[in-house]
């Protein structure tokens, strides 16, 4: 079952400051997200535009541009788009749906995306690969995550607010088949185990995607 992208803003408009504060320097505690980010930067080093779609506070944005990536954010919630701004100044960030993304075809070099499509159902996954193939430069890379496992989880309470929201995990045959039928040529999947007392228990996917290049005729 499909959730309302406004629902899902409306869960982080209210959770903004507490998300900002828990997940703060979360890239500091986890090894392979280090090496996965390091690798993205040296593959799109000198190109832009480059956006982190489901920015969330800027965490992912701002380690990137620490590395020397010329990047930005974009995330559903206004109030997480305040913090980034508040906590990150100098990055432009700016709310946006990864549903109906207002980018015109081709006009974005590279794309990451860290645990963007954890409340998206199957059919909006789909929705969101087909506007970032869309949106990418031929040769563009795409770098995402996501929980792998079947089936969702359900909260009535997230960092001590009271909310109604779905957290979904994905098997990797379903994505890799996704990301292909969609277009892209995956370049690696790279599955770890959590890390203990650092984040959820759950089994976690970096996927690196491309868009083919365009053969020009001569």
């Amino acid at each position: 079952m499909e959730q309302n992208p406004d629902k899902v803003a409306e869960v982080y408009d209210k959770v903004a400051k507490e998300y900002a504060r828990n997940f703060f320097g979360e890239h500091e505690k986890k090894p392979q997200d280090r090496e996965i980010l390091h690798r993205f930067s040296q593959e799109v080093a000198g190109k832009k535009p480059i956006w982190d779609f489901g920015c969330g506070p800027g965490e992912t944005t701002q380690y990137l541009s620490n590395l020397g990536i010329e990047i930005s954010g974009l995330d559903i919630s206004e109030k997480l788009i305040e913090q980034a701004n508040l906590i990150h100044p100098g990055i432009p960030f700016r709310k946006g749906n990864l549903l109906d993304l207002e980018y015109g075809n081709e006009s974005i070099a590279a794309i990451v995306s860290f645990y963007a499509i954890v409340h998206f159902s199957q059919e909006q996954v789909e929705q969101a690969f087909c506007e970032i193939f869309r949106v990418l430069q031929p040769g563009g890379l795409f770098l995402f995550t996501y929980h792998i496992g079947d089936g969702k989880i359900h909260l009535d309470e997230f960092l001590d607010k009271v909310v109604d929201i779905d957290f979904m995990f994905f098997n990797t045959d379903y994505i890799s088949n996704c990301i292909k039928y969609t277009g892209f040529e995956i370049i690696e999947i790279i599955e770890r185990d959590p890390y203990p007392e650092v984040e959820y228990q759950s089994r976690r996917a970096y996927v690196f995607a491309k868009k083919p290049t365009v053969n020009k005729v001569p």
